[in-house]
This record gives C-alpha cells, sequence and structure tokens, in this order.
C-alpha cells in the first residue's frame, strides 16, 4: 500500500507545494478489522474530495502531496506527543484518534485501541514518511527558488458542535497568527480567497494545524499556510457527494488565487 500519492507539475515549477493529508480513505490490512465496521462504512472525518479542488495546481507548476491513509489510522497534522494544538474546550482527536469528531468510538473493543509501542509504531511507519517527503519537496523548491510555500488543504463539515457551536465560515486561512508565511503571502492568499463569492476568516476559529505550524519558517525561506474549508461549498448538503456546479465555483477562486501566489513567491 502506497502511503501517498505525489503528483508532479505538468509545467516548468513553480515554488509552491500542496499538502492534502486528510482527504485518505485506506487503512493497512493489519489494522482494519480493530476499527467498527460500520465505522470503515461511514468516514465522517474525512476531506472528501480535496484533492480533486487542486487538480489545476499541476498546470500551475505546483507539485502536491495526497495522503492515502484515514486519519483514523494516523492524523498527520496533529502533534507527533498529541499536544492540543488549541486550549478552549473544543474537542480535539490525537494523533491516533479513538473517536471521530462527533465522540463516536472507532475501535471495535476498548483493548483494541493502539497502545503506546503501536502508537509509536504508527509515526514510524505513516506519520514521519509524510513529513519526510513534504520536507524533500520543499528542499528541491528551496534550492531551486531561494523560498517555497507549503499550502495545507483541508476541508471540514458545516457543523460540528463539539468543536464550535455555530457553523464554520465558508473559508478560514490558517498561519499561526501570522507566524508561519510573509505577510506579502497572507494578504495575496487573502486577497485571492476573498475575490470570490465566500466568506473568508483568518486565523479563526482554525490557525493552522501541526504541519504548516511544523514547517512554516519564513525567516529561512519556507512559508506555509492552511485552508480550511467548508464542505458545503463544494459538495451537497449532504456532505457526502461531490457537487459539479459549486465545486466549479471553489476552483474558479482557488486557480487565480494559486496563480496569485506564484506571482508573489516570484516577487518577495
Amino acid at each position: 500500500m502506497s502511503l501517498f500519492e505525489i503528483k508532479a507539475p505538468v509545467v516548468d515549477p513553480v515554488p509552491i507545494i500542496i499538502s492534502v493529508p486528510h482527504s485518505g480513505t485506506q487503512f493497512p490490512e493489519e489494522l482494519k478489522t480493530r476499527f467498527k465496521k460500520r465505522m470503515r462504512k461511514h468516514l465522517d472525518d474525512t476531506d472528501w474530495f480535496v484533492h480533486r479542488l487542486y487538480a489545476f495546481a499541476s498546470d500551475l507548476g505546483i507539485s502536491i502531496i495526497k495522503a492515502n491513509l484515514s486519519r483514523w489510522v494516523i492524523d498527520l497534522n496533529r502533534d507527533p506527543e498529541s499536544v492540543p494544538l488549541y486550549n478552549d474546550g473544543r474537542l480535539i482527536t490525537s494523533i491516533c484518534p479513538t473517536t471521530d469528531f462527533f465522540g463516536n468510538q472507532l475501535y471495535g473493543f476498548s483493548d483494541l485501541e493502539p497502545s503506546a509501542e503501536e502508537i509509536e509504531r504508527r509515526k514510524e511507519t505513516y506519520y514521519w514518511p509524510y513529513y519526510h517527503a513534504i520536507e524533500e519537496l520543499l528542499s528541491e523548491r528551496k534550492r531551486q527558488f531561494g523560498k517555497v510555500l507549503l499550502w495545507d488543504a483541508h476541508s471540514i463539515r458545516h457543523l460540528v458542535s463539539t468543536i464550535r457551536k455555530d457553523p464554520f465560515p465558508d473559508m478560514i486561512l490558517g498561519n499561526n497568527g501570522e507566524k508561519t508565511a510573509h505577510p506579502a503571502i497572507i494578504m495575496a492568499a487573502l486577497d485571492g480567497l476573498r475575490s470570490g463569492p465566500f466568506t473568508v476568516n483568518h486565523n479563526s476559529p482554525f490557525k493552522g494545524g501541526h504541519i504548516t505550524r511544523y514547517f512554516g519558517n519564513p525567516e529561512h525561506g519556507v512559508h506555509a499556510l492552511q485552508l480550511e474549508m467548508n464542505k458545503i461549498l463544494y459538495m451537497d448538503d449532504n456532505e457526502i457527494t461531490w457537487n459539479s456546479n459549486r465545486s466549479d465555483t471553489v476552483i474558479d477562486t482557488l486557480k487565480p488565487t494559486m496563480a496569485g501566489l506564484v506571482k508573489t513567491m516570484n516577487s518577495i
């Protein structure tokens, strides 16, 4: 089983890498039966189809890395020691979650939940290889251009009451309080996203997960942004099926946003 896929650009490369860590749906064969069958049939916490929204990126010179494993096996956007990224009382799942975001148990029995030893095994086998692959992509672009932007792409249900009582905004750009990217890059991203018909929040209620915070180091030429997106922007109201009309509108905003970021990266 391939842990991730890398889609190389079809034109000359530019200093942008897109990461899609949560749209994977696969389970290693040795772990599959540990999880409740009904939970595996309905992978509710999956960032469904996010990689499809960025299919245009290779035509702009952008490389894309997409994880194949379900985040229930290993959550690639969590701190490796499961240190909480927020302390405001919201439900926060761990690097190897045992419940979904609604508190439903993932494993058939408690003794099937990962032990400390199993969590370490999963980190070495599934987690760090994804980070090392991102590191290689970033290093290659930085050698070429002297700088690089990592764009971490996500989506979330319209309403998740364990995180927030109100529905989520359309889009949320996160950069850990403007620490993970140059101000010009942040502004270009916000301007591009806000040029579409969507409401765009900045660092609220999400300010970027572990991937953004781990890799973002503007002083050393590595910039990182996270885009969280409301699933009903590109899916049906049931948040299960792809909606071509809605997704086209999202792509019509994302594509010029990314093109604008290419120009910004070339100018800073």
